[in-house]
């Protein structure tokens, strides 16, 4: 059964583009059911021309925080969802609405997590004088960008880089890791147990790592740096 996938985004919708080509490539298994924003965005655009359903619930138009989560529910358990997919949303949700969907929300995010959750994680790692940055795909829990962390992928920073520079050079591998990650997830057992990722009944150790531990159209531990607890490290 091909699973469904539910994005949220709120802007040009790149990550969203690099989950449909991996579909009409054929390294990801799944198919986009819809596309919910919370603004007008590009990537409603994108999905309207892939001929994917597109829904718009705006903060702006709700009296409040929890009627605006009350539509965003509605919005996103029409379509029955397996999995649902932050790619650039950039709206703070509650603990509640979190909690309904615990498990089968995943986000991607632009730092090597922990470090640099929220914004301006560019800048950030810059001014930290950090050597390497990267993104990671997490659970979304109630705490902001505080998930359990599935995969990431890593660059080295380099001494020209400023934040736009280095946002661009880590973009290309932030829809290598989505699409990866999700390729892994629709096609392996992949849980979240009291804040503890199982993975194939595993508990995994640390964050799988792209181009070592994960490959990019999903496959496992061909190259294990990083696996399981139960394996040598």
């Amino acid at each position: 059964m091909t699973a469904r996938l539910v994005v949220l985004l709120s802007g040009r919708g790149t990550n969203f583009q690099a989950l449909q080509q991996a579909i009409e490539a054929g390294t990801l298994k799944a198919g986009i059911s819809a596309v919910v924003a919370d603004r007008q965005a590009a990537g409603l655009g994108l999905a309207g021309e892939h001929g994917i359903d597109t829904v718009r619930v705006e903060r702006t138009h709700h009296a409040d925080r929890a009627s605006f989560e009350a539509s965003l529910t509605a919005a996103i358990s029409g379509y029955g969802p397996d999995w649902i997919v932050l790619a650039g949303f950039m709206r703070v949700l509650s603990a509640g609405f979190v909690t309904r969907f615990l498990g089968r929300m995943i986000n991607i995010h632009p730092s090597l997590l922990p470090k640099y959750r929220g914004l301006d994680t560019h800048a950030r790692a810059l001014a930290a004088g950090d050597s390497e940055h990267g993104a990671s795909v997490h659970f979304v829990t109630p705490e902001l960008d505080g998930g359990p962390v599935i995969s990431q992928a890593r660059l080295p920073v380099l001494s020209d880089d400023t934040p736009d520079i280095l946002a661009s050079r880590l973009l290309p591998l932030e829809h290598r890791l989505l699409t990866a990650t999700m390729a892994l997830m629709t096609t392996r057992p992949v849980e979240l147990r009291h804040e503890q990722i199982l993975l194939n009944n595993q508990p995994l150790a640390e964050p799988l790592l792209l181009g070592h531990d994960l490959d990019n159209d999903g496959t496992f531990g061909s190259q294990p740096r990083r696996n399981c607890s139960d394996q040598p490290r």
